[in-house]
């Protein structure tokens, strides 16, 4: 047996709320298949499966709070027999795991019967003295609530009005604030900086794209996160996380693309072992992945795997960008706009068409000599965009 386990989806995630489960007991399940949906600060997220073999139970419902860490359910492996995994996270006084654990028990109904409650629900009613059968269940099926507890809670005792609960727009522009006083407390950044000639690699586009369909042309960024991931090879130290007091390297690039999302915000998911794509499969991963950012449809993976962040200002941006890095990675690639300069090529001014692209590194990961040696490197490869 093992433990379905809420993951990690942010740098300052804590917990996250249940959405959906889309098995049930007694399903069948793959391997990166999604199973629950957990509502974040910035968006819906699909979590996939990490086994597969047969769903054995659902040890939470929709609309719990769910910390980070937490079984949520537990699957049967594949030919295995009967044995529980152990937990990722060892259960805390924040998390439920072993409540969890328990199945739904029932108390007296003042008709007699038995009432329907959730663990966690039965916990915090008898931590607080709470009368479970004068309480009204908002689950389904009538089941008493996490929430239903805390509500009688509060008509108990007096409050002082609140404010406002925060829309989405408000608690990811806070959880955005979170992480970014994050890395410019914690993480030494430096910054290298280099103006790369695009002009070879926009012609090239140019041509290319003449003989694709519409629906399948390319934009120049796709060159740009191509070249990114690739570079890293030259300088692998760069692809990697900072884990408490030391760096550990990622043998896959895992590139995070920041993508802005309507209403302000910014999110940057991951596209998986983007070195190894070509540019016409990662031109549609990247389609793809902005339009279910944007109408809050990613997976687990996508927020948790990324080993380096890149940023594009884009057509109407700013020059330069001097980025922060998203712990825990230790590397931040920031392309500004497409501009036109005049650059000396062969002893002659000639109107070329250039990009200013900057590195954000950590210092206690990696230093800016080896920083440059990748700008170089990025250079190179958008040199000759047909070998990319």
């Amino acid at each position: 047996m093992a433990d379905f386990i809420m993951p990690v989806l942010g740098a300052d995630m804590k917990a996250g709320e249940l959405v959906s489960w889309l098995k049930q007991p007694g399903d069948a399940v793959q391997r990166g298949e999604v199973i629950a949906e957990v509502e974040t600060d910035k968006a819906v997220i699909e979590i996939e499966s990490m086994f597969t073999g047969t769903v054995e139970n659902l040890l939470l419902q929709p609309g719990d709070k769910v910390p980070v860490g937490t079984v949520m359910a537990t699957i049967q492996v594949e030919g295995e027999g009967p044995i529980v995994a152990p937990s990722a996270v060892p259960p805390t006084a924040e998390s439920p795991q072993r409540v969890g654990r328990r199945r739904e028990t029932g108390v007296p109904s003042a008709a007699g019967g038995r009432l329907r409650i959730s663990p966690v629900a039965q916990q915090l009613a008898a931590e607080k003295g709470v009368d479970l059968s004068a309480i009204t269940g908002s689950g389904p099926g009538g089941r008493i609530m996490e929430r239903d507890v805390e509500e009688a809670l509060t008509a108990r005792v007096p409050q002082p009005p609140r404010p406002p609960p925060a829309d989405r727009a408000t608690r990811m522009r806070q959880s955005i604030a979170a992480a970014m006083s994050r890395s410019h407390g914690e993480i030494p950044h430096f910054h290298v900086q280099s103006v790369i000639d695009m002009s070879r690699a926009i012609e090239w586009l140019t041509v290319e794209n003449s003989r694709r369909p519409v629906a399948k042309r390319m934009i120049y960024g796709v060159l740009l996160v191509k070249a990114a991931a690739v570079a890293l090879r030259k300088v692998p130290e760069l692809n990697a996380v900072w884990a408490e007091d030391h760096v550990e390297p990622k043998p896959s690039i895992h590139v995070g693309v920041a993508i802005s999302l309507p209403g302000g915000g910014l999110i940057s998911p991951a596209i998986h072992d983007t070195d190894l794509l070509s540019l016409a499969d990662l031109m549609t991963q990247f389609r793809d992945l902005v339009q279910r950012a944007r109408s809050g449809h990613l997976r687990a993976s996508e927020i948790s795997d990324p080993t380096v962040t890149v940023t594009s200002l884009g057509e109407q941006g700013a020059e330069t960008v001097l980025g922060l890095i998203n712990p825990p990675q230790v590397a931040l690639v920031g392309f500004g706009r497409l501009t036109e300069r005049p650059w000396v090529v062969e002893g002659r001014i000639e109107p070329r068409k250039v990009i200013h692209v900057t590195l954000a590194g950590d210092h206690r990961a990696v230093d800016g000599y080896r920083g440059s040696i990748y700008l170089a490197e990025l250079e190179r490869l958008l040199q000759e965009p047909e070998e990319l």
